[in-house]
């Protein structure tokens, strides 16, 4: 009887020395949340006391990976494990390799047989396209112009800036999201260019060191002088209409001038006066012959005009 309690005893003391060294198992320092993106590895590390016995990995409350003391248990090729002793503990690292954007979610270190836990978050970033439509730039000095670059296929969104490599007088931006896409957005620069350069459109990753950028040359030439002269013509043509008009509306009328076409000669009657030659009378015609007559009284000078030419006038006097 009495040898039987002392081995109820021995048992009672291994099992407590078994619960001692189960209860050291532990995890002293859980993993950390990681941001990374699409593509690239990711890593998280566990911190776990001497005397464990089998570590177990999770993703988005899925075991992916199991390690032993000896060696890891893969099931998954883009999971894979490192080990480390640090200060007497042991350090397992879980890697994931080729980070999908579906991978984002909750990340878990266990251990077997306990319900403690180490947990951690891994967000996914995707580097979309960002791009300057239409390349380079054809501009007109001192004239007001928008560039427009557009990230496209980006999570999250990145935030957006310009660096100008031109001499301007006024530059500014807007970024905001594309209204029918998520995942994209547009920022657009508003400046007035004095001279040729460059212009670079900079999106920078959210939580990372990690920005893509574009460039495009920035051509700035002067107003075409064109334009301006033609517009002098039309004016000074428009001038020189208005003036004629003017002229011809209010001018005199020549009366001095002479036009070479032949004029309409009209005879006037003679008009009867005093100083006219008297009527011959009788039948006899005048002027037949000569005039034997002695001299009689002296006539008058007759005068004749030409009415169609006013500049000739000619002088006849009868004797």
């Amino acid at each position: 009887m009495e040898g039987s309690c002392r081995g109820v005893l021995a048992a009672l003391v291994v099992l407590a020395g078994l619960a001692a060294c189960g209860s050291g198992n532990e995890i002293l320092e859980g993993p950390r949340n990681v941001t990374v993106v699409e593509g690239s590895e990711a890593r998280f590390n566990c911190t776990i006391s001497q005397g464990w016995k089998l570590i177990m990995w999770a993703l988005k409350g899925t075991v992916v990976l199991s390690v032993t003391p000896t060696e890891p248990i893969i099931t998954n090729d883009r999971f894979t494990s490192a080990s480390y002793e640090e200060g007497g503990n042991f350090i397992s690292e879980m890697i994931i390799h080729d980070v999908q954007l579906s991978d984002a979610g909750q990340v878990k270190c266990s251990l077997q047989n306990s319900d403690r836990d180490g947990s951690a978050f891994l967000s996914v970033q995707v580097v979309g396209v960002l791009l300057i439509p239409g390349g380079s730039l054809l501009v007109l000095a001192e004239e007001p112009c928008n560039v427009t670059c557009r990230a496209l296929g980006w999570t999250p969104l990145p935030d957006i800036s310009w660096e100008i490599g031109a001499p301007v007088s006024h530059s500014s931006y807007d970024s905001a999201p594309e209204p029918d896409d998520l995942q994209s957005a547009v920022s657009v620069l508003a400046l007035t260019p004095l001279g040729s350069g460059s212009v670079t459109c900079v999106a920078d990753m959210k939580g990372l060191p990690l920005h893509e950028s574009v460039t495009v040359n920035l051509t700035v030439v002067q107003p075409p002088l064109e334009s301006s002269y033609q517009s002098q013509i039309r004016k000074s043509a428009s001038v020189k209409t208005n003036t004629e008009t003017f002229q011809t509306k209010s001018g005199k009328e020549n009366y001095g001038y002479s036009s070479d076409e032949p004029r309409t000669t009209t005879s006037l009657p003679p008009k009867r006066s005093e100083s006219s030659v008297p009527e011959q009378r009788g039948s006899r015609p005048p002027h037949q012959g000569l005039d034997h007559r002695g001299p009689g009284p002296a006539s008058r000078p007759q005068v004749s005009f030409n009415v169609a030419s006013p500049k000739k006038v000619r002088n006849a006097t009868l004797v």
